[in-house]
């Protein structure tokens, strides 16, 4: 998945992620020489505040590395202050898997950084995205964003990709490459972490864009349900689109497992949240892992998009739409929306003003990819929620446009599990899943003020 082979510190971070499978969370000794902080991401930037995260290693004796705990320290200064920076925050409490949030900054204004353990100041990830000359976590010097103009007035969680049930991370096919397990599973602790994460954060509703189990089987059907509804309640706290591990498998026991708990296939839902209109659509195929659209949902979306063409409006499916996003995905043309299905979309969208957003997840990356026809929608991928980086999406809608930002979920157990399965796809994860800060952190000025 990277374009130029492994470099050694890309083969460093995968034999980390290979010590970190077998190791425990808060073993390794109380002091280390040395002690390595590395993979070092700026993983959220908002209008007043930054997430930063990073992995402390020591070496064994054959020069292996393994988790330490540490210490965790952010030194701060705005850019264009002579000061050196100074410590903002600081946790005495030792983990080697570190997530350091500050907040109380100025919209807009860039700062320089130090991200420390017990002194030691982390490296930026050995990835495309954080190790480039251009990129901030190479230049210790990040810039807080411009808010949209006017109120807030909604905050809604865009996730995707839970594979409940899943018990091997990182394959692609038959068995390869390597993967990566849990005990207990993966799926489980990682929906809780980004339940906890969003209500803590008061997100008002929860987008699951497909993919929530494995392979649909009824006990993974009801146990997902299930769970989610401990949180939350189906059409009015979290609402769901059908992803293709969760399209019907014809099981003895039930024909549609999935579509039995959630949604019957090809549905368009609706929900309503004030004046904004979010639809769901069914992206999956009989019997594929890419995506199509039947003519009664189309013809149903064409519907509802000419009665009310102007409403602000988000669309959420599994499978992404854009040709870029064809290209740029490992799977191919193949892996999204079919062509005809796509492009039909997007003139529906050309049609409809009030369309915004269309949020898509399965290829487990954070990305924006551009529009075919000119229409003025964001198609953004969001990543993973059972794997590295591990998180979702906020959308923060504002009477003069709206603002994304990516989080990794925080949990000791999410931390953890995100910094072992960076090591996918030998070390190459990163590359690919991360997406740029841009991708991860941006705002959109539209009026929205009808809202």
């Amino acid at each position: 998945m990277g374009c130029c082979g492994a470099s050694r510190r890309t083969v460093l971070a995968a034999a980390a992620g290979a010590a970190l499978a077998a190791a425990i969370p808060g073993s390794g000794a109380a002091h280390v020489d040395p002690l390595l902080a590395l993979d070092l991401e700026i993983v959220t930037v908002t209008d007043r505040g930054v997430v930063l995260t990073w992995t402390t290693f020591g070496l064994d004796p054959g020069g292996r590395p393994f988790p330490v705990p540490a210490d965790t320290e952010v030194r701060l200064a705005p850019a264009d202050s002579p000061r050196e920076p100074v410590t903002v925050y600081r946790d005495d409490s030792r983990t080697p898997f570190h997530y350091a949030e500050i907040d109380d900054l100025e919209p807009g204004r860039p700062y320089r950084f130090q991200a420390l353990s017990n002194g030691i100041r982390a490296l930026p990830a050995p990835t495309l995205t954080t190790a480039a000359p251009g990129a901030p976590e190479a230049r210790g010097e990040f810039t807080t964003l411009t808010p949209p103009p006017g109120r807030l007035l909604h905050t809604i969680a865009l996730a995707n990709d839970v594979h409940y049930g899943e018990t091997v991370s990182g394959i692609v096919i038959a068995g390869f490459p390597p993967g990566y397990q849990s005990d207990p599973p993966y799926p489980r602790f990682m929906l809780d972490a980004l339940l906890a994460d969003i209500s803590a954060r008061d997100a008002s509703l929860l987008l699951l864009a497909g993919d929530l189990t494995n392979e649909a089987t009824a006990d993974e059907s009801r146990a997902v349900r299930a769970h989610l509804d401990t949180w939350g309640t189906l059409g009015t706290d979290y609402l769901v689109a059908r992803g293709n591990h969760d399209r019907p498998h014809d099981y003895p026991d039930c024909a549609d497992c999935w579509g039995d708990h959630f949604v019957p296939r090809q549905q368009l839902t609706e929900h309503h949240l004030g004046d904004l209109r979010i639809l769901g659509l069914d992206t999956s195929a009989p019997d594929a892992a890419g995506g199509t659209m039947d003519r009664p949902q189309l013809d149903a979306l064409t519907e509802t998009l000419r009665a009310d063409p102007d409403r602000p409006t988000i669309v959420f499916g599994h499978h992404p739409v854009t040709a870029e996003a064809g290209f740029s995905n490992i799977g191919g043309p193949g892996f999204i929306l079919d062509r005809a299905a796509a492009l039909e979309l997007q003139s529906l969208y050309q049609r409809a003003p009030g369309v915004f957003l269309h949020h898509s997840g399965h290829t487990h990356r954070t990305r924006r990819t551009r529009p075919d026809l000119p229409c003025a929608v964001e198609f953004l991928e969001v990543g993973a929620v059972k794997e590295y980086p591990g998180g979702y999406c906020l959308l923060r809608v504002y009477e003069g446009g709206y603002r994304v930002n990516f989080y990794k979920t925080r949990s000791e157990d999410a931390r953890r599990w995100s910094s072992l399965t960076r090591g996918q796809y030998f070390g190459t994860a990163p590359d690919y899943l991360l997406g740029t800060i841009e991708d991860r952190n941006h705002v959109v000025t539209r009026d929205l003020s009808g809202l």
